[in-house]
């Protein structure tokens, strides 16, 4: 076992959680997590993903990607975006499921840790554009369990995708409940629910 893999599993026995060892079968996915309500949801996560030995990557804005972190960020996972180039985020992320085997990547669908009225639609834009499944990622501070769950494959009718997750996510807790929002997207509540056009507020998901 390699020093990672013992780590993440020491930090999680540490902490208490209980892991769910299901790893859905599937090369290419975008992974979103929730609830998230705490600064402690990153290192928990990370401890998941390296006690499972799993190969994350996440987006990151393309100015953090300087010598000397360059390598260090994406021997991490990362994988710079430049938002000003055309297409933004959906078209970069889209060309790199294209060219990669293999890519999980994580994208943030609340943005923050406070309470907000609607998701941010970055998530399901890609992986509508890339056609890979949505995977839903989860802590749950209530059953102390961590693991990887539904796939949601987006149809393009959002209400009804969104409904799957909603599902999913209903009962899990965060560390900090009063800070839960809704699991909800602002076309729902537009009247672009069942589009297939990308949805507002697609470039989310960058690190600050």
């Amino acid at each position: 076992m390699d020093f990672g893999r013992a780590f993440g599993r020491a930090w999680l026995r540490l902490y208490g959680w209980r892991v769910n060892r299901h790893v859905p079968d599937v090369q290419k996915a975008v992974i979103i997590a929730s609830p998230h309500t705490s600064n402690w949801d990153f290192p928990h996560t990370m401890a998941f993903g390296l006690a499972m030995n799993l190969r994350i990557h996440w987006m990151g804005k393309h100015t953090m990607f300087k010598w000397p972190f360059r390598s260090i960020l994406r021997r991490l996972g990362g994988v710079p975006v430049d938002r000003r180039a055309p297409g933004g985020l959906v078209e970069q992320m889209t060309e790199q499921f294209r060219i990669r085997d293999r890519f999980w990547l994580v994208v943030p669908p609340k943005g923050t840790r406070a309470p907000r009225p609607y998701w941010k639609s970055g998530f399901y834009n890609i992986a509508q554009a890339a056609g890979v499944p949505i995977m839903l990622g989860y802590l749950d501070f209530g059953a102390k369990e961590v693991g990887l769950g539904l796939l949601v494959h987006p149809t393009g009718d959002v209400r009804r995708d969104m409904d799957q997750i909603r599902a999913f996510y209903a009962g899990k807790m965060g560390k900090r409940p009063e800070l839960h929002g809704r699991v909800r997207l602002r076309a729902e509540d537009e009247g672009d629910a069942d589009a297939s056009a990308p949805l507002a507020n697609p470039d989310s998901g960058t690190t600050p």
